[in-house]
């Protein structure tokens, strides 16, 4: 049987982009066999408390020009030209719709997986994709704000180099893995960028 191909999306604010971002993409698509990775800046995530991100443009803007020379990481402009602020999963069913023959990996930090429940129809948003969590030095993930049915269909991958993929038609899958061991975030970064 022909595997189908592999996409991840990754969403986010990336205010700034910065290495950590860029690393996450190398390894997610080596690790899992990706035939694309695709950054989906978000015009203003709506369970962000800042009140003055970065404009939207710019952040696109800076997004391509750290990824221009990649062949298989592209900028997706979906979420910030929609004509109203989509949420994670009007994204992900958009998306669907785009990529209907392939396998879709919703890629977040160790952060956004803590604050899940956070996140409108944050359940639906667990079950629509495969998942990857990407965890980072010092931070604990825990599993215990999710339901059962959720915590069931974790592979925890932390420590390993070379994963089971998932076959075509296998139920989705939350993957917990460490193989980007960078501790930097943007929370940090935009201070000394103003």
């Amino acid at each position: 049987m022909k595997r189908i191909p592999r996409f991840a999306v990754y969403g986010g604010s990336f205010d700034p982009v910065h290495r950590g971002h860029l690393a996450i993409a190398d390894r997610l698509t080596e690790l899992f066999e990706l035939d694309e990775f695709i950054f989906v800046p978000a015009f203003h995530a709506p369970h962000k408390k800042r009140l003055e991100p970065t404009s939207a443009f710019d952040r696109y803007a800076m997004l391509c020009l750290a990824t221009n020379t990649e062949s298989n990481i592209s900028v997706s402009k979906m979420e910030i030209e929609a004509p109203s602020r989509p949420y994670t999963r009007e994204t992900l069913e958009r998306l669907k719709e785009l990529l209907p023959e392939s396998r879709l990996f919703f890629v977040m930090g160790a952060d956004s997986w803590r604050d899940i429940k956070t996140w409108r129809d944050w359940e639906r948003v667990l079950t629509m994709t495969d998942h990857i969590i990407v965890t980072r030095p010092g931070y604990e993930i825990g599993t215990e704000h999710v339901t059962e049915d959720i915590r069931d269909r974790i592979v925890d991958a932390r420590g390993s180099s070379k994963l089971p993929l998932p076959e075509n038609d296998s139920p989705e899958k939350i993957y917990f893995t460490d193989i980007v061991n960078i501790d930097i975030s943007a929370t940090e970064i935009r201070p000394c960028s103003r």
